[in-house]
C-alpha cells in the first residue's frame, strides 16, 4: 500500500477513530462526536484482550482507515479459530483508491498468520456499495446475521 501504515490503535488514535465511524450516515446517527469517555472504557478493554486487535491505517501520520480484527476460539469446523473483521472505516475523502482492498488484505494476512481457517464478517443490509465491495473481494453471502437490541 505504498506508503501507508497499517498499525495497532493507541489510545491517543481514539478521537479519530471516532471521527472515521461517524463519517458515512449510520454511524452518525449512532455515535457522538463529543465525550469519548465510554469510547476510551472500549478501547481499554479491546487493548487488553490479545484476541482483538484494533488498527488503524495511517498515511504521513494522519489517520484515514480503522477496522477491528477478534480471533473467536471455536469447537466447530474440529476447534477452529475464525476471525471476525468488524468497524471498517475508510475516511469519505479517501473512499475509492484501493485503500479498503489493502486494510483488507492485511486482515485476511494476519488471521491466516495468526492461524485462521475461516474469516467473517457482517454489514448491515442497506450498505449495499459495502456488499459488492466484500464480494468482490470473495466474500460469500453464506448465512442470515440476525442482532437482538439489549
Amino acid at each position: 500500500m505504498g506508503g501507508l501504515v497499517v498499525r495497532r490503535a493507541t489510545r491517543e488514535d481514539v478521537p479519530a477513530i471516532v471521527a472515521l465511524l461517524t463519517d458515512d450516515p449510520l454511524g452518525a446517527a449512532r455515535e457522538t462526536h463529543g465525550d469519548h469517555a465510554a469510547y476510551l472504557t472500549a478501547f481499554d478493554a479491546i487493548d487488553a484482550d490479545p484476541a482483538h486487535e484494533l488498527v488503524v491505517l495511517e498515511d504521513e501520520g494522519e489517520v484515514i482507515g480503522t477496522l477491528q480484527l477478534t480471533l473467536l476460539p471455536g469447537l466447530s469446523r474440529h476447534g477452529a479459530l475464525r476471525a471476525q473483521i468488524e468497524a471498517v472505516r475508510i475516511a469519505s475523502s479517501r473512499r475509492g483508491q484501493g485503500l479498503g482492498e489493502g486494510l483488507f488484505q492485511w486482515a485476511i494476512d494476519e488471521s491466516r498468520r495468526r492461524g485462521a481457517v475461516l474469516v467473517q464478517l457482517t454489514t448491515d443490509a442497506s450498505r449495499e456499495g459495502a456488499q459488492r465491495f466484500y464480494e468482490r473481494l470473495g466474500f460469500v453471502a453464506s448465512h442470515v446475521g440476525m442482532k437482538l437490541p439489549l
